[in-house]
């Protein structure tokens, strides 16, 4: 049985927006302001809580995770995240992007993803999930890291090699190649392609269909599937972290 009751947490995060229907289908929705979120150290610390809490809430059966207007997530306000080249600093940053894709994948019901535009940093929260839609206004990039300076090792290091094949995952993120909407659906990497104004309502209908199932179903369904991906995910984050941090840290000695 689904509560009515809203917890405590919908309202928690300023970056995110929280609805549950009565079949315990719970919309996530990124957002700065109401528009198209532009992600900050705030938002990198938040998610982690952010998603703890959303694993933890039984009531929880399915995950819709979304963005806002025109793009999932395509700006990152760097100066917020720091000094980066700061080891100590660093260690805030490297904490948190284990725990925010352990978090993800410790959210024991299905998870779907509608991705309503241009997914161009973070996309490793994407390949978390199960069902993953898109907009055909969708394009799909590692923007930020080699942009930076700075090893691509927060995650998308080992999901997208997974999801591509081991070549075309480093092509893709050695080159910062874009993807399409229909090229990442020909590659394997979204399931469907929908006009914008469609997007949402494929993900309920998606939604709605799974929550038909018994509850342990969706528990064990979600355990059964994410297994292998939290192992490789967990052998290689905090890794491919330590070697990001290490490149943040050659960016002083650069410029000094």
């Amino acid at each position: 049985m689904v509560t009515t009751n809203q917890p405590a947490y919908f309202t928690k995060y300023e970056n995110l927006n929280f609805t549950r229907d009565e079949n315990g289908i719970l919309e996530v929705r990124m957002h700065t302001n109401n528009s198209s979120l532009v992600f900050t150290g705030k938002t990198h610390q938040d998610f982690v809580d952010a998603f703890y809490d959303i694993s933890r809430d039984r009531d929880n059966r399915v995950v819709i995770l979304t963005g806002t207007g025109d793009s999932w997530i395509a700006e990152i306000d760097f100066q917020s995240l720091g000094d980066v080249t700061n080891p100590r600093e660093w260690d805030k940053t490297y904490w948190e992007g284990k725990k925010v894709l352990q978090n993800l994948l410790d959210i024991e019901v299905p998870m779907i993803t509608a991705v309503n535009g241009p997914a161009l940093l973070h996309t490793e929260y994407i390949l978390t999930t199960d069902i993953i839609i898109a907009s055909e206004k969708a394009v799909f990039q590692d923007m930020p890291h080699l942009n930076a300076g700075i090893v691509p090792g927060d995650g998308v290091h080992v999901l997208w090699p997974l999801v591509l094949g081991p070549s075309r995952g480093r092509y893709f993120l050695l080159t910062q190649e874009k993807l399409t909407a229909q090229q990442a659906l020909e590659l394997g990497v979204v399931n469907e392609v929908l006009p914008q104004d469609q997007l949402m309502e494929r993900a309920r209908e998606l939604a709605r269909q799974l929550a038909k199932q018994p509850t342990l179903t969706l528990r064990y369904t979600r355990v059964a599937l994410t297994q292998r991906i939290k192992r490789l995910v967990n052998e290689g984050i905090g890794y491919g972290l330590a070697l990001e941090g290490i490149t943040a840290t050659d960016l002083r000695n650069a410029q000094s």
